[in-house]
């Protein structure tokens, strides 16, 4: 396609944003609502233009800014991987606006241009070719989610939005150390070329740490997930919804481009720290999502613990663990989002996220029960459902590399049933103790519009998951071809060994 469609999906954003600043409430609002749609239809056009089976990177826009220098080039182009989540980015966006529609009554102009801006500067990270630009958009992304939280959360928002910036800035900071040292000893700034580029297995030790405390902090992992869950009590719904479903993903897109195919020698190093860690957040956080009585701290509790599905999937070393913990990424983005907006939906009714508030909710808003229910199945990884297709492949790749991590994964499955449905049933069933709770209506056309295609999409994934495997199969293989001579021998290969020496 001759049409640089990147750069477009880029700049209307980017542009709308810039100019909604001098709307009124309601033109922000529709001029947010009508771009973030374009962006979708320009989002469709990258799906269906996408070649699967063909050139590893497709749409590639390139400008030298400054051939040789740290100058960053205009340097745009997708895989398989990056597509996906350049999808669930303009899918998400547009929900996310309509959720604010009522939400947001002051300063709404500010309010759609920092989303707006946050489309752009998402697209640009899971676009971008050149190091430095990826960082800049990287980067980026947290001014406009530190002002949506700090501006529109709640009572104790700034305290919540700084823990949010200074942990995800810290990290970042010795990533950027990292990049201008490759730089440096590569003499390129193209990501493609340093994906091949072999540097010294010394060297590889401090890049593959740089960026870990930068990926680490986005996914989150443990113990560096402490500022995830005050973000999104105090962030608006649909900043919870941007920041679960997109953002954390940053990280684990981050460990496929960057670790695993840059540092093949130090990621199969760390394989035993990865996995300690993502064992430790499974289960830890999942105990205390199980204690929680706010119910958006109990799901970002029970994000950590989803995504150290990824880690263990991506650190696996083989087809099933990687082609896992993407999909993984990609369900939990829209589960965990959809997730939110139900906690919004009741929320903007009875204006408190207090568990012990509600009960019975099944008698008087059905629809909002059945929605609640299949989500919830969702993310307790149900067959049928998104959650299910995702969690078996990073099951089964941790188990070939690791018998014991995956005995350690898996109960973490068992305790996200247990806060799942223990979180539906005090919701939804039981007794109604408050009169004001069984008084509230249900779903209207507006929220039914927010949820209804969230779960079209969790029930496509879940029922035929060739559409998403088919796009990053190819890349995935690539990744496999550049990690096989550095692939560790986990315990399952190490047993399987031996008992072909013994025979």
């Amino acid at each position: 396609m001759e049409f640089p469609i990147l750069s477009t999906l880029i700049l209307v954003p980017l542009i709308a944003g810039i100019a909604v600043l001098f709307m009124s409430a309601n033109a922000a609002r529709w001029t947010a609502l009508v771009t973030t749609l374009v962006c979708f239809g320009l989002g469709i056009m990258l799906w269906m233009g996408y070649e699967v089976g063909g050139d590893r990177w497709q749409f590639v826009e390139y400008v030298g800014l400054g051939e040789g220098t740290l100058v960053p080039a205009w340097a745009l182009g997708i895989d398989g991987i990056a597509m996906l989540l350049i999808m669930l980015s303009v899918f998400l966006m547009p929900i996310c606006i309509g959720a604010s529609w009522r939400a947001i009554t002051n300063r709404v102009p500010e309010y759609m241009s920092a989303f707006l801006l946050m489309e752009a500067l998402m697209i640009g990270v899971f676009a971008a070719q050149d190091l430095l630009l990826f960082y800049i958009f990287f980067e980026g992304g947290l001014i406009p989610m530190y002002l949506i939280i700090g501006i529109w959360g709640g009572a104790d928002k700034i305290k919540a939005a700084y823990k949010f910036f200074l942990y995800t800035l810290a990290g970042s900071v010795l990533m950027l150390v990292a990049m201008l040292y490759m730089v440096i000893d590569a003499g390129t700034t193209s990501i493609p070329e340093l994906m091949a580029y072999d540097f010294p297995a010394g060297v590889q030790w401090w890049l593959w740490l740089a960026f870990f405390a930068s990926f680490a902090v986005k996914m989150p992992m443990w113990p560096v997930h402490t500022w995830l869950p005050d973000a999104h009590v105090q962030a608006p719904t649909a900043g919870s919804v941007i920041l679960a479903g997109v953002l954390l993903k940053m990280g684990g897109y981050g460990f496929v481009r960057f670790s695993l195919p840059m540092f093949p020698d130090a990621s199969a190093d760390f394989v035993p720290l990865v996995f300690v860690l993502s064992g430790i957040a499974v289960v830890y956080t999942s105990l205390v999502a199980l204690v929680q009585k706010d119910m958006k701290k109990l799901i970002a509790y029970s994000s950590v613990a989803h995504m150290a599905f990824v880690t263990f999937g991506l650190f696996a070393f083989n087809r099933q663990g990687i082609e896992g913990g993407l999909i993984v990424m990609l369900s939990h983005g829209l589960v965990s989002g959809a997730l939110f907006l139900c906690v919004g939906v009741i929320y903007d009714r009875l204006h408190t996220r207090e568990i012990a508030r509600y009960g019975g909710l099944a008698d008087n808003m059905p629809m909002y029960a059945f929605f609640f229910l299949l989500f919830t199945m969702a993310s307790i990884g149900l067959p049928g459902t998104s959650g299910f297709v995702g969690e078996f492949l990073a099951l089964v790749g941790t188990y070939e590399m690791s018998s014991w991590a995956a005995i350690v994964a898996t109960t973490g499955i068992i305790l996200g049933a247990a806060y799942m449905l223990y979180l539906y049933w005090r919701v939804c069933y039981g007794t109604q103790r408050n009169a004001d709770a069984a008084a509230m209506p249900d779903l209207d056309a507006r929220e039914l519009w927010l949820l209804a295609p969230i779960a079209a999409a969790v029930m496509w994934m879940g029922i035929y998951p060739e559409s998403f495997l088919a796009p990053m199969r190819d890349d995935v293989g690539l990744l496999l071809e550049r990690l096989e001579p550095a692939a560790p021998a986990g315990d399952a290969m190490l047993s399987e060994a031996a008992g072909e020496a013994a025979q």
